[in-house]
């Protein structure tokens, strides 16, 4: 099966200081899949300004006595939960990410239903916005309704399937 990510909404290349201090700014931003336990390895890293950005994970299936269980190199799973983690980073003149922040989809909320058809059918899409309510990159756990999972066909590779 395959995860295919589709992000729209970027939030832009900087993000200013928080007036409390708390926040500090932040440059030419970039956010990517990162790799299950090796967090400086990135899938395809995408500009904070993009238009859109899209990712597709290669990934296995197996059916448990819980439901569909889904394993991969970019599908993390701790205490028993499952998620792909999108990482937030800034990007410096020689191209090394630094990253700051990270974002959780999570695996277990998909209705066991979806993720049934997406492991028959072979493709499950995550479409998301990632700009937050304050205009920064969408952080912590990103659950329904700020994701929403389908299943597709294996040759349903349009992004408005």
């Amino acid at each position: 099966m395959r995860i295919r990510i589709d992000a729209v909404d970027l939030p832009g290349l900087t993000r200013p200081a928080a007036a409390d201090g708390k926040v500090p700014a932040y440059g030419n931003l970039h956010v990517a899949v990162q790799r299950r336990d090796r967090p400086a390895e990135l899938l395809a890293p995408q500009p904070g300004d993009a238009p859109s950005a899209t990712w597709t994970l290669e990934c296995t299936t197996s059916t448990s006595p819980t439901g569909t269980e889904v394993k991969g190199p970019y599908v993390q799973d701790r205490l028993g939960r499952r998620f792909v983690y999108l990482s937030w980073g800034t990007v410096d003149d020689s191209g090394t990410f630094t990253m700051f922040r990270r974002a959780k989809l999570m695996l277990d909320v998909i209705p066991a239903d979806v993720l049934a058809a997406a492991a028959r059918d072979g493709l499950l899409v995550g479409r998301l916005g990632l700009t937050d309510a304050q205009g920064g990159p969408r952080c912590g756990r990103v659950e329904p309704p700020h994701i929403t999972w389908t299943a597709g066909g294996a040759g349903q590779w349009d992004r408005r399937s």
